[in-house]
């Protein structure tokens, strides 16, 4: 019986592949479509989405925990990591970091305030590049690591922002506890 749909399955792959039949036509038309709808990767030096939230806290860890407690965020030495799908790439796991600081701390100097965002971008370099064209202070350089690129802007209105190339795929290697 097995031999008998062997055959059957070698017959239909034979007839389907046959470049005269309609079919394949079709089916040609139909990859010439996709192919040329499909827009090339877009390189454009911009934001892309919330990368972190980033927050003085009297007490960090109180904090977490009450979070954690209280509202279910899976917590973790940094926070918390919420994961969500890719609009563009829906089988890519993005995430995003929430993160109370001990207050005061240097990280967000030379910002007088008592939070910073981060934010997700592609072509960081391009950004930064266009940035300082239009005049934003930048606080430092690109740093590289192995999970994204990041740099360091103020706003006009004193916020340092954070912005993150990320390489999203290895924070998935490395796994852990997330918020869904």
């Amino acid at each position: 019986m097995n031999k008998v749909y062997t055959i059957i399955l070698l017959i239909s792959l034979f007839f389907s592949c046959e470049p005269s039949t309609n079919q394949t036509d079709a089916t040609t038309d139909e990859i010439n479509q996709t192919v040329t709808s499909i827009s090339p990767i877009d390189t454009t030096p911009r934001v892309t989405g919330i990368g972190g939230i980033f927050f003085f806290s009297n007490d960090p860890e109180k904090t977490k925990e009450w979070y954690s407690k209280n509202l279910g965020l899976e917590v973790n030495q940094w926070g918390a990591s919420f994961e969500f799908r890719n609009a563009n790439r829906p089988e890519e796991i993005n995430y995003l970091q929430w993160s109370p600081f001990q207050k005061d701390s240097p990280y967000f100097v030379p910002s007088k305030k008592e939070f910073m965002i981060n934010y997700r971008v592609q072509n960081i370099e391009g950004l930064v590049k266009k940035l300082k064209k239009n005049g934003v202070t930048i606080v430092d350089s690109i740093e590289i690591y192995d999970y994204g690129k990041f740099v360091h802007i103020m706003d006009e209105e004193g916020n340092k922002i954070e912005l993150w190339e990320p390489i999203d795929s290895v924070l998935t290697a490395v796994g852990g506890k997330t918020t869904k």
